[in-house]
């Protein structure tokens, strides 16, 4: 396992990612606010201080080794652990204060999720989002910003998020296959569909500023 030098943000929330933890639980680990584990999302090179250091050290020594790989391959995108990874690019596509979600077929049940498509070897995960959003929903988007990647919770994934903007198109469910529906749903109301623990941070401060 790597011996991290000089914790950045970048760091603390791939260690964050790794173990799967909400901000809340991350921040009760370490002893800090809630509010500092955001900024670190939000600011990639912040360098925490000395005592969050030797507390982030303490959390990092005592991962489990599947947590250990999983920051491996966060840190190291290039690396094989994450070669063998199965990629995924979500796109979270926003029309003025709705986003835009997809309602998929599980084997027994139903689930609102942001459109999201595999990233082959050497793919781009902006060009996935705008491809798979646009053959799921016939919706037209560009990828305004990257908000981040991680080890996804629940499928353990590693799946990279990009954050995009509506150009055109009147959403449909087109992958009648995989989804059941498709709708724009208003920013206030997405935790209804998706509960907030299985949203990925940064895209709830993203909505936030949209919304």
């Amino acid at each position: 396992m790597d011996v991290i030098e000089t914790w950045s943000g970048q760091h603390a929330a791939a260690l964050q990612a790794a173990m799967r933890a909400t901000n809340e639980e991350f921040a009760r680990l370490l002893g800090v606010a809630v509010r500092t584990v955001a900024t670190w999302h939000a600011s990639p090179t912040t360098i925490p201080r000395r005592e969050i250091q030797r507390a982030l050290d303490t959390l990092h020594e005592k991962a489990t080794p599947a947590e250990r790989r999983r920051f491996e391959a966060l840190l190291h995108p290039d690396s094989g652990a994450q070669a063998q990874a199965l990629r995924v690019a979500i796109a979270v596509v926003v029309r003025g204060r709705e986003v835009l979600l997809v309602c998929r077929r599980g084997e027994d049940t139903l689930s609102w999720q942001f459109p999201a498509g595999v990233i082959k070897p050497g793919g781009s995960p902006s060009a996935v989002a705008v491809q798979e959003t646009l053959a799921e929903t016939a919706v037209h988007c560009t990828v305004r910003e990257h908000l981040g990647t991680r080890v996804h919770p629940t499928t353990g994934v590693l799946a990279s998020y990009e954050l995009c903007e509506y150009l055109a198109g009147e959403a449909r469910n087109v992958d009648a296959v995989e989804n059941l529906d498709t709708a724009w749903v208003p920013i206030s109301s997405l935790t209804r569909f998706i509960p907030a623990d299985q949203i990925f941070p940064p895209i709830l401060d993203a909505l936030e500023v949209a919304a």
